[in-house]
């Protein structure tokens, strides 16, 4: 049985860790292309990164895939076609990939003129076009995209995220920072000092931040909040692992178990250890006062 012009997909190609502005540019393609076509707009991804899996390296993504799902969507892709990223399925030969994605409704692919993709990683943008053409279906490769004369790319942000410049970083995704994440029981020794924090449980190896506060916003249950977040090993209090815990400026609520959304907006010092808990608790009042101004 075919597949019917109304489920037939523009594949956009990629990781898109981060998704900043270089694939932005890639899901505008596909998204006008699919509208031009009058079909879906679909970005194919993987959970891990391949090259991280093959190598078997420590994961460090700018993105889980909640975070890369969420931000895709927002960019007008209608689906997400999710690759299990196992030695098993990369060693899937570039062709196998083109063939079931053709047999799963592709009309098109759009691409970066860097993607590499199939076993070994020896398909390129060049045979993607060429296959494209030999079947008659579309094909965009879109040219890189620069900032400050540098390419931008998922290296150049997280090397920007490991020093804590989030504002650089923001710029190169075209959107803050962004962190998903689930609200967990602590210690709750905020509240002995009238600092609430929420402590933050995150996907294993998706923090690149440069330990130390940050003025951040909030997103739950439809409403935004001014926060100051802490990364680190909190160690005034005990330095024992790491830790995101926002303070949430003007809500005092029952949280846990909640997700959050949070956006990295600036730097504003790094973690610290102080003598007591009476100068931790002025400094943070500090920071939440320089993030109000910033952020309100």
């Amino acid at each position: 049985m075919g597949v019917s012009m109304k489920q037939r997909k523009i594949f956009a190609l990629g990781f898109f860790d981060g998704v900043h502005l270089g694939h932005q540019a890639l899901l505008h393609a596909c998204c006008q292309l699919a509208k031009e076509q009058d079909c879906l707009p679909v970005a194919v991804t993987f959970p891990l990164s391949p090259s991280a899996v093959l190598q078997k390296l420590e994961p460090n993504m700018i993105s889980s895939i909640r975070e890369r799902s969420m931000l895709l969507m927002s960019y007008g892709i209608a689906e997400i076609r999710l690759f299990d990223a196992t030695a098993q399925a990369l060693s899937m030969p570039w062709q196998a990939f083109l063939e079931l994605l053709v047999s799963e409704g592709a009309a098109g692919f759009v691409c970066g003129a860097d993607y590499r993709f199939g076993k070994g990683g020896v398909g390129t943008a060049e045979n993607l076009a060429a296959f494209a053409a030999e079947r008659k279906l579309s094909c965009i490769v879109v040219p890189e995209q620069t900032m400050d004369g540098e390419k931008i790319s998922s290296t150049r942000i997280r090397t920007l995220l490991e020093a804590g410049d989030v504002e650089k970083a923001g710029r190169l995704m075209g959107h803050p920072y962004v962190l998903m994440g689930t609200v967990h029981h602590g210690q709750q020794l905020g509240r002995t000092i009238g600092i609430p924090t929420a402590n933050l449980s995150v996907q294993e190896g998706v923090l690149p931040l440069a330990f130390g506060v940050y003025a951040c916003t909030v997103e739950f249950d439809g409403h935004t909040y001014v926060a100051v977040t802490n990364v680190g090993t909190r160690p005034t209090v005990d330095g024992q692992g790491i830790t995101v815990e926002p303070w949430i400026l003007d809500f005092d609520g029952d949280l846990y178990g909640r997700e959050l959304t949070l956006y990295f907006h600036k730097f504003l010092r790094p973690e610290q250890k102080f003598d007591n808990l009476e100068a931790l608790r002025a400094q943070i009042q500090k920071d939440a006062a320089e993030a109000y101004k910033l952020l309100k």
